[in-house]
Protein backbone atom coordinates (compact mmCIF):
# COMPACT_ATOMS: atom_id res chain seq x y z
CA UNK A 1 0.00 0.00 0.00
CA UNK A 2 1.15 3.12 -0.92
CA UNK A 3 0.99 6.19 1.35
CA UNK A 4 1.78 9.93 0.81
CA UNK A 5 4.18 10.77 3.88
CA UNK A 6 4.80 14.20 2.23
CA UNK A 7 0.85 15.05 2.22
CA UNK A 8 0.29 13.45 5.94
CA UNK A 9 3.31 15.28 7.14
CA UNK A 10 2.00 18.75 5.44
CA UNK A 11 -1.43 18.19 7.21
CA UNK A 12 0.55 17.67 10.39
CA UNK A 13 2.37 20.46 10.06
CA UNK A 14 5.52 18.51 9.99
CA UNK A 15 8.75 18.83 8.50
CA UNK A 16 10.44 15.50 7.26
CA UNK A 17 14.25 14.84 6.18
CA UNK A 18 13.95 12.46 2.81
CA UNK A 19 14.89 9.21 5.27
CA UNK A 20 12.24 10.02 7.44
CA UNK A 21 9.88 10.46 4.77
CA UNK A 22 11.02 6.24 3.56
CA UNK A 23 11.25 5.55 7.17
CA UNK A 24 7.13 6.56 7.77
CA UNK A 25 6.35 5.60 4.12
CA UNK A 26 7.41 2.13 5.42
CA UNK A 27 6.03 2.40 8.83
CA UNK A 28 2.76 3.58 7.98
CA UNK A 29 1.97 0.66 5.17
CA UNK A 30 2.80 -2.12 7.46
CA UNK A 31 0.20 -0.43 10.25
CA UNK A 32 -2.61 -0.24 7.40
CA UNK A 33 -1.96 -3.77 5.98
CA UNK A 34 -2.46 -5.12 9.37
CA UNK A 35 -5.41 -3.28 10.57
CA UNK A 36 -6.38 -4.14 6.52
CA UNK A 37 -7.06 -7.45 8.61
CA UNK A 38 -9.86 -6.60 10.48
CA UNK A 39 -12.10 -6.34 7.30
CA UNK A 40 -11.45 -10.53 6.97
CA UNK A 41 -12.90 -10.48 10.82
CA UNK A 42 -16.64 -12.19 11.29
CA UNK A 43 -18.82 -9.43 12.55
CA UNK A 44 -22.29 -10.68 11.16
CA UNK A 45 -25.09 -10.77 14.26
CA UNK A 46 -22.27 -8.59 15.85
CA UNK A 47 -23.92 -5.60 18.04
CA UNK A 48 -22.16 -2.15 17.12
CA UNK A 49 -21.06 -0.52 20.91
CA UNK A 50 -19.03 2.02 22.31
CA UNK A 51 -19.01 0.79 25.67
CA UNK A 52 -18.32 -2.85 27.52
CA UNK A 53 -18.03 -2.45 31.06
CA UNK A 54 -21.84 -1.64 31.94
CA UNK A 55 -19.92 1.55 34.21
CA UNK A 56 -21.99 4.32 34.57
CA UNK A 57 -21.14 7.71 35.77
CA UNK A 58 -22.07 8.08 38.65
CA UNK A 59 -22.53 12.01 40.49
CA UNK A 60 -23.14 13.83 43.41
CA UNK A 61 -25.45 16.94 43.66
CA UNK A 62 -23.78 20.01 44.85
CA UNK A 63 -25.20 20.62 48.89
CA UNK A 64 -24.60 23.91 49.89
CA UNK A 65 -24.98 25.00 53.46
CA UNK A 66 -25.37 27.96 55.18
CA UNK A 67 -22.89 28.04 57.25
CA UNK A 68 -19.97 28.45 54.57
CA UNK A 69 -17.25 31.54 54.96
CA UNK A 70 -18.56 34.87 53.10
CA UNK A 71 -15.66 36.24 50.69
CA UNK A 72 -14.97 39.13 53.01
CA UNK A 73 -14.67 36.00 55.66
CA UNK A 74 -12.57 33.82 53.73
CA UNK A 75 -10.16 36.71 52.74
CA UNK A 76 -10.13 38.72 55.96
CA UNK A 77 -6.85 36.72 57.07
CA UNK A 78 -5.07 36.79 53.74
CA UNK A 79 -1.68 38.67 53.77
CA UNK A 80 -2.32 39.89 49.93
CA UNK A 81 -5.48 39.86 48.02
CA UNK A 82 -6.73 41.70 44.77
CA UNK A 83 -9.79 42.31 43.33
CA UNK A 84 -11.20 39.61 46.04
CA UNK A 85 -9.22 36.85 45.32
CA UNK A 86 -6.30 35.78 47.32
CA UNK A 87 -3.27 36.85 45.58
CA UNK A 88 0.19 34.47 45.67
CA UNK A 89 3.53 34.00 44.91
CA UNK A 90 3.78 32.60 40.89
CA UNK A 91 4.17 28.47 41.05
CA UNK A 92 4.95 27.81 37.87
CA UNK A 93 8.50 28.67 36.20
CA UNK A 94 8.32 30.86 33.23
CA UNK A 95 10.61 29.31 30.73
Amino acid sequence: MKIDVKKVATLANLTLTPQEEHKFEKQLSEILTYVEKLNDVDVEGVEPTSQVTGLTNVTKNDNFSDDSLSQNAALSGAKNQNNGFFKVKAIFDNE
